[in-house]
């Protein structure tokens, strides 16, 4: 057990040799860059079997504390795992560096030149659960956008996480780099986290990633800035309109194909023409695919439904478990995600082309979508090679946050003896 006093010892540390190395970063070539990422993706397929061997004393340290069969899913990691956190690190590596992006130019009568560039945030804090993976993603993502950043992922993934963070660190060292660019905080105890959250002089932002206990723990104790990842409350609404067919495919993926995902759906709304139709259809599917489901009393009346509770509505499962009710129409859908929904991910499924665009319109969530599995509300599905989380917030970034959402700017203002009258 670490004291109090040595954790506060070295996280400050840890703040100041981050400090440091932002300043460096943040005019370091874009090459130089992109070659510790790509240096860091080659390390990772080399220390596979270290990497795998760490995971699996996590695996056995996570089932001593009773996690659940989905919070294990997101805590393992395998070969066919690893080698995609390696490409997604080659797929950041290839993408255009955002830092020093010229994003708007203009001349003003005075004799100005302005322009609004892209510029690094500076020293960016990482607070993650379970996926060890986020190791990788979040380093690169700060590296790739010229920040420093220091990773505190969840006690049960520690082993996986510091494997991985080995390999980022000789990355930076093969470019000749500051391996403080990248830090990872070395231990368990909880008090690093709180430590972490008032460390105002050399952080400057928070990016939690987790369930709506941690996020919530942020957002009450931190007082350096938020990037707020909240719990992904997952809708989708199946309107009268709906092809049958793609309507099965599309839930049974967005709920079945991770369930401990952000992106999985957590509440399926079923228009009261569908219920006996469509509905009964996909309820059956879910139940045969070892999904529970928890319906309202007309869809309880199913075999094998149980009745939902009021908490039921508006719950991140992460699990096979899924609520389910039946709505009058758009109006009523509208209504139940504003209510309960997260902000996070919604979805309709329509043939209509004006229903699927009032959806699009009206849902206030980061991401809305159309005829589409919401297990691809994922940076990596955008593009954007990785991500750090999807922000819920409406401040700076909403969305997958990647290289690009972690920067801020700054104006250069070119004159020629210009003076102001």
């Amino acid at each position: 057990m670490t004291s109090s006093d040595d954790i506060a010892a070295t996280m400050d540390d840890m703040g100041r040799r981050a400090r440091a190395a932002a300043a460096i970063l943040a005019n370091a070539p874009a090459q130089t860059r992109t070659r510790a990422i790509d240096a860091a993706a080659t390390r990772i397929e080399r220390a596979r079997d270290a990497i795998l061997a760490a995971n699996a004393e996590d695996m056995t340290f996570a089932r001593g504390r009773g996690l659940s069969p989905a919070m294990l899913d997101r805590l393992s990691l395998d070969a066919a795992r690893i080698d995609a956190i390696a490409a997604s690190l080659r797929a950041v590596a290839a993408q255009d560096d955002p830092v020093g992006e010229i994003l708007e130019a203009w001349n003003m009568p005075s004799g100005l030149a302005i322009e609004r560039v892209r510029t690094p945030l500076g020293v960016i804090g990482v607070i993650y659960e379970s996926r060890p993976n986020v190791t990788a993603d979040a380093g690169v993502l700060c590296l790739r956008s010229g920040n420093a950043v220091i990773l505190r992922g969840g006690s049960e993934s520690l082993n996986s996480s510091l494997a991985i963070h080995a390999c980022l660190a000789a990355g930076l060292r093969e470019a000749g780099l500051p391996e403080d660019a990248i830090q990872l905080v070395p231990m368990r105890e909880r008090a690093a986290v709180s430590h972490m959250l008032g460390m105002t002089e050399t952080i400057d932002v928070i990016v939690p990633r987790g369930g709506k206990r941690l996020v919530g723990l942020v957002q009450s104790e931190a007082r350096v800035p938020v990037f707020a990842h909240l719990e992904g409350v997952v809708h989708i609404y199946v309107d009268a309109d709906a092809d049958p067919e793609m309507a099965l495919k599309v839930i049974l993926n967005a709920k079945t194909r991770r369930t401990g995902i952000c992106g999985s759906a957590e509440c399926l709304l079923i228009h009261r023409d569908l219920a006996d139709t469509i509905g009964q259809g996909v309820i059956r599917a879910l139940i045969d695919s070892g999904v529970e489901v928890r319906g309202d009393s007309r869809l309880a009346a199913i075999d094998g439904v149980q009745s939902a509770a009021e908490d039921d509505w508006g719950r991140e499962y992460l699990d096979r478990i899924i609520a389910a009710r039946v709505v009058d129409g758009m109006d009523a859908a509208l209504a139940h995600i504003a209510r309960y929904g997260s902000s996070h991910t919604d979805c309709i499924l329509t043939d209509d082309a004006e229903t699927a665009a009032r959806f699009l319109d009206e849902v206030d969530s980061a991401i809305v979508m159309h005829n589409a599995s919401t297990q691809f509300a994922d940076g990596g599905e955008f593009g954007m090679g990785a991500e750090i989380g999807i922000a819920t917030g409406r401040l700076h970034a909403r969305g997958p946050v990647g290289a690009a959402q972690l920067t801020s700017f700054k104006y250069k203002v070119r004159g020629n003896g210009a003076i102001r009258s």
